[in-house]
């Protein structure tokens, strides 16, 4: 059966949108731009190949869909920018096999002005084309919550080159979600990323201040966010945590504008820094219970940066874990989503057996609170409990 559509990418953007598209019944292909290819189970392969998905190796199958879907990713590179290496490729890749009357659409995390400056020139020439006469070109903004499957398909922001190129992305849009909402332009679809990133980095700074701060007023900040979040208006509850870990990369514009944003670069800072924070909290614990960090035996679970993902991208736990063996600390973990967790390039100790190894930890650090664990239990069993998350009852663990 030919493809419709092309994802090209299948990590945290591309694949969920190519288990969206063959859910609807939609005929697709997913090629691969890096190590992601790996990504899917086999049982999960084998699901979605029965209903109309095919990975694909082959370059030429690009040049034979309708629609094609760019969700490389743009991680962050040595000098804070994003990277747009695996971009550029996959654009190179398909504007050598780009046909008259393809919609292109950009879904990877980009600064404003990308796909204009940076995508529509490498495909029109590689193929030879024109973007806007010839094929059609837009820009939306990835809408993947990985992991959740509590919510109905997320509202899809369109931006095109031209009215024509918005209309042709929302109608394959439309095939996907029954709200498809147009921007102005290519420009406006990009910043609405760049403002959702941000605005998520920001909150989460801000109630990551606020539990220092309470901790040291003696303020139970997730009392207060309980009932903070009873309001119907004006309030969104965010929690804090032990960092932020993920693919969305917060951007400050520094460079790209002549006034960057500065609360973004702040709440970096903020962000950055309770990695840190958390490790004195454990080493304060520590202290407290008679305990030093030296020789104590920590355990960590949960590695990954998001609950019942195998995802570790930006996960804090592994500067946890670097500055834990920094003070002495004999470091252990246990993660039903991770087989096996190397830091510093040394294999870290996977506990097979959950209780037991709470029982013998000197301090047990909750990082991120996977479904399969009994926190109730757990609390009980830990010697000590550091909970980063506010996932155990009130008043069986102490929290950050």
């Amino acid at each position: 059966m030919p493809a419709d559509l092309a994802v090209i990418g299948l990590g945290p953007y591309g694949l969920p949108l190519a288990q969206a598209a063959v859910a609807a019944g939609i005929p697709t292909i997913g090629y691969a731009t890096g190590p992601e290819a790996g990504s899917l189970s086999p049982a999960e392969l084998r699901r979605m190949r029965s209903t109309g998905f095919r990975p694909c190796t082959d370059p030429a199958q690009l040049g034979r869909v309708r629609t094609a879907v760019i969700c490389a990713p743009t991680p962050r590179g040595a000098d804070g920018e994003l990277d747009l290496g695996q971009v550029e490729a996959a654009a190179r890749t398909l504007a050598e096999r780009l046909r008259p009357h393809t919609t292109v659409i950009l879904e990877s995390p980009v600064l404003p002005g990308t796909t204009e400056e940076l995508l529509r020139p490498i495909l029109e020439r590689g193929s030879g084309l024109r973007a806007g006469r010839d094929f059609h070109l837009a820009y939306s903004p990835s809408g993947a919550d990985p992991g959740n499957r509590d919510h109905a398909p997320t509202p899809r922001v369109i931006g095109g080159l031209t009215p024509a190129c918005t209309e042709s992305a929302a109608a394959f849009y439309g095939r996907l979600t029954d709200k498809v909402v147009r921007a102005r332009g290519l420009r406006e679809a990009e910043a609405v990323r760049l403002l959702e990133t941000n605005f998520r980095h920001v909150n989460i700074a801000l109630v990551n201040e606020m539990a220092v701060v309470c901790h040291e007023l003696g303020v139970d900040l997730w009392d207060v966010i309980r009932c903070a979040e009873t309001k119907p208006f004006g309030f969104q509850a965010f929690r804090p945590g032990p960092g932020v870990g993920g693919h969305g990369v917060p951007q400050d514009l520094t460079g790209h504008a002549s006034r960057g944003l500065r609360m973004v670069e702040l709440a970096q800072q903020v962000n950055e820094r309770m990695p840190h924070y958390v490790v004195q909290r454990a080493a304060a614990l520590l202290n407290e219970y008679g305990k030093s960090a030296r020789g104590a035996r920590v355990l960590l679970l949960g590695v990954t940066y998001k609950a019942d993902l195998a995802d570790q991208h930006g996960s804090p736990a592994h500067e946890i874990a670097v500055r834990l063996m920094e003070l002495g600390a004999s470091i252990s973990y246990h993660d039903p989503h991770i087989p096996a967790w190397h830091v510093l390039d040394r294999p870290v100790p996977r506990a097979d057996s959950l209780y037991e190894a709470a029982a013998a930890a000197d301090l047990t650090l909750l990082l991120q609170p996977h479904r399969t664990y009994d926190l109730q239990g757990l609390s009980v069993k830990a010697q000590l409990l550091l909970d980063t998350r506010g996932a155990t009852p009130t008043g069986a663990a102490h929290r950050l």
